[in-house]
């Protein structure tokens, strides 16, 4: 992970064949990626793209759009007319339904063409950019057309998968059955895009590079840690979306949990994506269930409710569009966990997720043991415990805090911050999240990609939340105002332990 190997130009030639490329996340996350990385000559030289979807549209329309997009959503402004005059002749459109095997045997022909023009040797790479109930349908038809090769054949054929996979442990298991009846293990590229953030991927190297960090990231040190993911926007247009899917499943299952097992894994005997991901499975296995004796003592759900954001006012979740005026989706989740494990055994781990919150972040906090209560607390000197926060999103960087004496006779003790930031220090802002796992998807690099026992494991541990909920209905959902840090039981949940949220 630490050590990429795409540090270099991609050399393997392939077709990278979008599904659902008038969707939007090919607008504004995937074609701005393709872009960025033809701009930073990253791309293969031998190389096309094809969006497939429904919708009937000539090339050159289906490039208008993707420039007006790019020129909009890339992180490189303004557009180099040069760059994407280029880009734009290895760039196509492929009409077709999804359940048609007429629309797959052209593309498997159109395909060909394309090798022939640009030296691509039959490789591909299709990313399923879309709803997870076509997932199944589109790789068996992929499969079946002849676009998926076996692994015995030189060529290559990878699929790129969206979350959420699954919707709870039985379906998961179900989902992976029928993928894996056309697909290897090795061909299937499940994406989360939080692994391709510069932030996480430099958790490893922060951890097992750095003695100083490596020696105290343990229960003899650690009183607990927080992770935070918050966003201020509501659901917008993806109301029918979060209706059947709600923050666990959207943040917490993913995101979450993959942040949380890079946080307390143990260090992997080499850089190689299994024994990475052997590391990231035994920290998901080893998390304690939760006692449903208790259960709302550990977990807290929400639902949020009219208020104000950026001094506008906002509308609740239940008069969202697309939603339910009697919902009860959670779109706020704060919970505790343990891990028993060696490293870990004894420190609490406290998750926090919920649209319409302050500010959109993303931060894991790191909060050290106070020391004993002898030197210092004369005339109301008290020391803060060390906290060590890594932000994941925005202002990418690490901030650590620590106590230093006011100058000045009989002067109090303050908390100080040393804060490093990405951009600041390497005058650069790090690439989009897509732009790293594109390019690993076309290596064969699975390493930022979740293998299946990884899903498992999560969905092991959050299905009995879930079903909970189910036979719960809105018995403890809690409503809290938009622009607030959700209900007030969550803070409760870390004030009934002597601890407070860091955000």
């Amino acid at each position: 992970m630490p050590l990429s190997k795409n540090s270099e130009k991609v050399q393997t030639p392939t077709i990278l064949v979008i599904f659902g490329a008038t969707g939007d996340l090919t607008s504004r996350k995937l074609m701005p990626a393709i872009y960025n990385l033809s701009l930073d000559n990253q791309l293969p030289s031998n190389f096309a793209c094809v969006g497939f979807a429904r919708r009937e549209k000539t090339h050159e329309v289906f490039r208008n759009e993707m420039k007006a997009d790019v020129t909009k959503f890339s992180r490189n402004k303004p557009i180099k007319n040069d760059v994407w005059e280029s880009f734009e002749q290895k760039l196509y459109y492929h009409v077709s339904d999804f359940d048609k095997d007429a629309g797959y045997i052209k593309l498997k022909a159109f395909l060909e063409e394309l090798d022939k023009k640009h030296g691509t040797n039959g490789n591909r790479v299709f990313y399923l950019s879309t709803q997870p109930s076509f997932f199944t349908l589109i790789v068996e038809k992929l499969q079946k057309n002849g676009l998926i090769y076996p692994l015995s054949d030189k060529r290559t054929s990878r699929v790129i998968i969206e979350k959420p996979f699954g919707s709870d442990l039985a379906s998961s298991i179900e989902l992976q059955k029928n993928i894996t009846k056309a697909l290897a293990e090795e061909q299937l590229y499940r994406i989360d895009h939080y692994l391709g953030k510069e932030t996480v991927q430099n958790l490893l190297v922060f951890r097992f590079a750095n003695t100083i960090f490596e020696s105290i990231w343990n229960n003899r040190y650690v009183d607990h840690i927080q992770i935070t993911v918050s966003e201020e926007l509501g659901i917008g247009t993806r109301g029918l979306f979060f209706e059947e899917a709600g923050i666990l499943r959207d943040i917490v299952q993913n995101h979450m949990m993959q942040i949380l097992s890079l946080v307390a894994m143990e260090p992997p005997v080499s850089l190689s994506a299994d024994a990475i991901r052997d590391e990231k499975v035994k920290v998901l296995q080893a998390i304690r269930p939760l006692p449903m004796e208790n259960f709302d003592q550990y977990v807290v759900r929400g639902q949020y409710a009219p208020g104000i954001i950026d001094q506008k006012t906002v509308v609740g979740y239940r008069q969202e569009n697309n939603v339910s005026p009697l919902s009860n989706i959670e779109t706020f989740v704060a919970l505790e966990l343990f891990i028993d494990s060696w490293r870990w055994v004894g420190v609490p781990f406290y998750l926090r997720a919920g649209k319409r919150l302050p500010k959109r972040t993303t931060e894991i906090s790191i909060v050290f043991k106070e020391i004993p209560a002898i030197l210092f607390q004369s005339n109301g000197n008290r020391c803060a415990s060390n906290t060590l926060t890594i932000r994941i999103q925005p202002n990418e960087g690490i901030a650590l805090n620590f106590n230093s004496k006011i100058p000045g006779p009989n002067s109090p003790i303050q908390p100080v911050k040393m804060d490093f930031r990405y951009d600041s220090y390497f005058g650069m802002s790090p690439p989009e999240a897509y732009e790293r796992l594109i390019c690993d998807c076309m290596l064969g690099d699975s390493t930022l990609f979740a293998r299946i026992d990884e899903v498992e494991a999560s969905w092991k541990f959050l299905t009995p939340i879930l079903e909970r909920w189910a036979t719960d209905k809105d018995k403890n959902l809690y409503s809290y105002p938009a622009g607030s840090w959700g209900p007030q039981s969550s803070d409760s949940l870390l004030a009934g332990r002597g601890k407070v949220w860091h955000l």
